[in-house]
């Protein structure tokens, strides 16, 4: 088996030795094939990690077959990033390992798949709470009369009516006007509804 290490250093801790050491011993009493991704450029929270990024492609690939690191808060930078990027290596096949937390997704395991469903449903949750936010932001937006979406197209709606009263195809007009014909005739559908004193 190929295993993959990836070492991240932190603002706490510049230096990836202890991990390196930690994590090799492992893959050497296991009697896997080591590769190794050194995350060296990225010490701050939210920052990029191109390495973690081509580990991830990489994992894609399935040019290993585990990844360990020294510790969860390793491998994202948020509890969402770091379920994503558990679940991209298990989609692949990919097992992941963190020996200082006993942690390990063996899928043979019912520790692993257990473990697995745990960061499903906080995934699912996570999905959850931001549409949630989201639909509040928008029915707040909406309560305080701002328009919510795509921004309207403004053009002449009387323009519109009058080709189409000559005869107009829906696609000549679109040609003529620069409209879309799906946005003209949900527009004149929409004035024809509108009782004439309205208008």
């Amino acid at each position: 088996m190929t295993a993959a290490i990836y070492a991240r250093v932190s603002t706490e801790d510049q230096n990836c030795g202890l991990q390196l050491t930690e994590l090799r011993g492992y893959i050497e009493r296991s009697g896997w094939q080591p590769t190794e991704y050194v995350e060296t450029a990225s010490g701050k929270a939210g920052g990029k990690r191109p390495v973690l990024d081509r580990l991830l492609q990489d994992a894609r690939l399935k040019k290993f077959d585990v990844v360990l690191v020294w510790k969860l808060d390793r491998f994202g930078r948020s509890l969402q990033h770091l379920i994503e990027n558990v679940q991209t290596l298990d989609s692949a096949g990919i097992r992941f390992i963190v020996p200082s937390q006993n942690i390990d997704t063996d899928t043979k395991s019912p520790m692993g798949k257990f473990l697995m469903h745990i960061f499903g449903a906080f995934a699912e949750f996570e999905r959850d709470l931001i549409v949630e936010r989201v639909r509040a932001g928008v029915a707040e937006a909406q309560r305080q009369g701002k328009h919510c979406g795509r921004p309207k197209r403004v053009f002449r709606r009387d323009e519109a009516a009058r080709l189409r009263a000559t005869g107009l195809s829906w696609r000549a007009m679109e040609m003529e006007m620069g409209i879309p014909q799906a946005t003209l005739r949900l527009a004149l559908q929409n004035v024809q509804k509108v009782p004439r004193r309205a208008r």
